[in-house]
């Protein structure tokens, strides 16, 4: 059934397509503009360039054998110390959704861009193959690959903390097309969702899902804000040299390239400029974020339109309004270079685990628990600015590697908290490794949840990483209070009395009681309830996880 429902989508659509192309009366010189500027019509440096991608996800990452569940902590741009890791950075992925996501936006944003840049040279007097920069071919396969290869590595040189991902490069494409057809940008924006529809339908035409609780954190935490934003100036840059050096007269108009950009940038999420609070609390700034890319379609606009006029007429002849607008479109790419430095200059030199023997080595990488440690992702640089810091603390499994300069919190403890289970992958060139991490608690009435939490390579035995301070419940029983602790990997209920633990034994197993003092413990199910007398009452609850 979902095989034909398949075959019904791929007909319907190019059905549509072939009757609109036939109709259409101005098809023959759609195929002459493509064939005016790529060879055989055909956006092969794009397709290139795209699977070249899809290459470095299949094979280097290991996506081809474990697709959702690459590897990805050694191909970020951690450090300049870590050279692998920025120069895979700007072409490597976290996931196959953000694989995809990437590439449906390349598809359509690459193409315009390269027809731009154009395989045949248009710059006055020039002839194709009069040289290798002439060549069509070249051109095709050859220079604007490199390019978009180019540009995916400042992305990772110049971006702030370990970023990972194309969407830099799209980011790029998008303003190096703007430049010169920026209603086209817009329209190539927008249908990025329809590829993305496409490509959805073909793959799972039918989906059925029930209602179900999980760990979701804010689609916009985790965006690359910084580094969207540099690719879009390296790319609206690239378009404006472009121009000045074909000095072309055919630049579009000043609102045109300002509606044009603002469009984009809102449907590209350049807006979303949000920051970590620490743990799972995450802020949105979303009023700033309108007025940045407003004020980055004003930047963009600026040097495109800008004339060669004299700035201050008869006063200013060496200073020209084109040149001053350069120079305010250039300043924040070298403001966000400059900062970037610094922070890339960053060499992990205490891992701020435990100092138990508690932790997973796995080759040169360490996996361990830790509560409430300073983020050394985060903590590169202490600024403090609008009641905002960079001085953030964290929790959960953190995965260190010294060689690697890798400092990272893979897993929160509201997701462990979730799920109850959960697992990093670790690994390098040619090999990989999964340690799951388990957690085990008690719920106490009226108070915390006193757990354990476990680490351990894939398929062998776990070890005991992690024990939560005790927790007392809000109860009291014949003059004591109750509480339970967890000690050496096994859980305990106490009965203590003016500060003093005047009684311990072991939580029960299920169906079976246990006696402290006057007060008899009986484990029933996932409940753990106290009698005394006549009084019966449940003083703690394991956790359940989804």
């Amino acid at each position: 059934m979902t095989g034909l429902q398949r075959v019904v989508a791929v007909v319907a659509l190019l059905g549509s397509l072939v009757v609109v192309w036939r109709f259409d009366r101005s098809r023959s010189r759609w195929g002459h503009r493509l064939r005016s500027r790529f060879v055989l019509g055909v956006p092969w440096g794009s397709a290139v360039a795209i699977g070249f991608v899809l290459a470095v996800y299949l094979f280097l990452q290991g996506g081809y054998w474990h697709w959702f569940r690459p590897v990805t902590l050694p191909y970020s741009a951690w450090s300049y110390f870590t050279p692998l890791g920025v120069a895979v950075a700007g072409l490597a992925h976290a996931g196959p959704g953000h694989l995809v996501g990437n590439l449906t936006s390349a598809a359509v944003l690459l193409p315009l861009a390269e027809y731009a840049f154009g395989h045949f040279p248009r710059e006055r007097g020039s002839q194709s193959f009069s040289s290798w920069r002439t060549s069509p071919l070249l051109r095709a396969f050859v220079l604007f690959p490199a390019g978009v290869l180019f540009v995916a590595l400042l992305t990772a040189l110049f971006s702030w903390g370990p970023v990972i991902g194309f969407s830099g490069v799209v980011f790029a494409a998008a303003g190096f097309a703007l430049v010169r057809y920026p209603i086209a940008a817009v329209v190539a924006v927008l249908g990025r969702e329809v590829v993305s529809l496409i490509y959805r339908s073909l793959l799972d035409p039918v989906v059925q899902q029930e209602a179900t609780s999980r760990f979701v954190r804010p689609g916009w935490a985790g965006i690359a804000v910084q580094g969207h934003a540099l690719g879009l100036f390296l790319g609206a840059a690239a378009g404006v040299l472009v121009l000045y050096r074909m000095g072309s007269d055919e630049r579009p108009s000043a609102l045109r390239l300002w509606l044009g950009t603002v469009l984009a940038g809102m449907s590209l999420g350049l807006w979303a400029l949000w920051w970590i609070r620490g743990g799972d609390t995450y802020v949105l700034f979303r009023a700033v974020g309108l007025a940045f890319v407003v004020a980055v379609a004003l930047l963009v606009v600026a040097p495109v339109v800008a004339s060669e006029r004299p700035l201050l007429g008869r006063f200013g002849d060496d200073l020209t309004r084109r040149q001053v607008a350069t120079v305010a479109f250039l300043f924040p790419l070298l403001v966000m270079s400059l900062i970037a430095v610094p922070v890339n200059l960053n060499v992990v030199e205490e891992t701020g685990l435990p100092d138990d023997g508690q932790q997973v080595e796995v080759r040169d990488y360490t996996v361990g628990y830790a509560e409430n440690v300073p983020d050394r992702m985060i903590n590169v640089v202490d600024v403090s600015l609008f009641g905002e810091t960079t001085e953030i603390r964290t929790s959960g499994v953190v995965v260190v590697s010294e060689q690697r300069n890798i400092w990272s919190r893979e897993i929160s403890p509201g997701q462990l908290a979730h799920s109850g289970r959960a697992s990093v992958v670790v690994g390098g060139p040619g090999w990989r490794e999964v340690v799951v991490a388990t957690r085990e608690g008690w719920s106490v009435t009226g108070g915390p949840t006193v757990y354990q939490v476990r680490l351990g390579k894939d398929g062998e035995p776990q070890r005991l990483a992690f024990e939560s301070d005790p927790a007392r419940a809000d109860v009291v029983l014949a003059g004591h209070n109750v509480s339970l602790a967890s000690r050496d990997g096994e859980f305990y209920v106490r009965l203590s009395k003016n500060g003093s633990v005047v009684e311990r034994v072991s939580i029960p197993e299920a169906g079976e009681s246990v006696m402290a003092g006057d007060v008899t413990f009986v484990r029933d199910g996932r409940s753990l309830i106290a009698e005394v007398d006549d009084t019966r009452v449940t003083v703690a609850r394991k956790e359940q996880y989804d």
